[in-house]
């Protein structure tokens, strides 16, 4: 089996794990820990167990880099601490060499489902001239959080993480199967 078809499964495993999330995420806006940390000690366990110690180092350190990625937007007030989570796990499941391309998928899809989102509200222009504003805070105030517009304003507009994640799972999952069947 070559590299690219050895990655489908974590990939695939990645893509589970932030599907169910999803569903979570829509209904009831949280993350499940009762799937998240399952999802951590089994993905690290396999790791271990089909790739050794070394197997094992690059799925914590796939999981410290994700979820490192992604509490940096958890201090800056724009992000929960459930995806913080579900990135985490994403990593470990995933596997270092996947990681990129899932990190990346999720970024756009992100970016995607937020204006998709602000204009489904009659807010786009609204969240664009936030988006400045907290772009601008930020640059002065380093992570601090924007004392308005952040996930404690019940007034801003919030998007279920879970469903970006999935979908740049899903990009890397087709990705390597397109790649392993050509």
């Amino acid at each position: 089996m070559d590299t690219t078809q050895q990655q489908l499964i974590p990939t695939a495993g990645a893509l589970l794990c932030a599907l169910i999330c999803s569903v979570h995420d829509v209904r009831r806006h949280r993350i499940p820990n009762f799937v998240i940390a399952p999802a951590i000690v089994v993905a690290l366990m396999l790791h271990a167990v089909y790739g050794g110690w070394r197997g094992l180092g690059n799925a914590a350190l796939a999981g410290l880099i994700a979820g490192a990625l992604a509490i940096v937007f958890w201090i800056a007030g724009g992000m929960g601490a459930g995806d913080v989570k579900l990135m985490t796990a994403i990593g470990c499941i995933a596997g270092l060499s996947p990681l990129p391309l899932v990190a990346i998928a999720t970024s756009i899809s992100a970016g995607v489902l937020a204006i998709t989102v602000s204009m489904y509200h009659g807010r786009l222009p609204e969240t664009l001239f936030n988006v400045g504003a907290i772009m601008r805070h930020h640059g002065r105030e380093g992570l601090k959080p924007h004392p308005v517009f952040n996930l404690t304003n019940p007034a801003t507009l919030r998007l279920p993480f879970a469903l970006p994640v999935a979908a740049g799972c899903l990009f890397a999952f087709c990705t390597f199967a397109l790649e392993a069947n050509s």
